[in-house]
């Protein structure tokens, strides 16, 4: 997901999709250990994802904003 499209999501609607971004990971990394995975990159975007939604979010945190 691109930058722009996450901020403008509220801040709820980020921490909704940090939760599927984890739970998304999560499930990419069991598939990994028991070799099922077909797109072993799609774990670096999906972390890169999670570091994006982290990143907006204590940047509210610091400028008070509550969306």
């Amino acid at each position: 997901m691109k930058v722009n499209e996450l901020r403008d999501l509220s801040t709820a609607e980020l921490e909704e999709k940090l939760a599927d971004s984890k739970q998304e990971l999560f499930n990419l990394r069991f598939q990994h250990a028991i070799n099922q995975l077909d797109n072993p990159k799609r774990i670096g975007e999906v972390k890169k994802t999670i570091a994006r939604i982290l990143t907006i979010i204590h940047e509210r945190e610091l400028q008070g904003i509550e969306l």
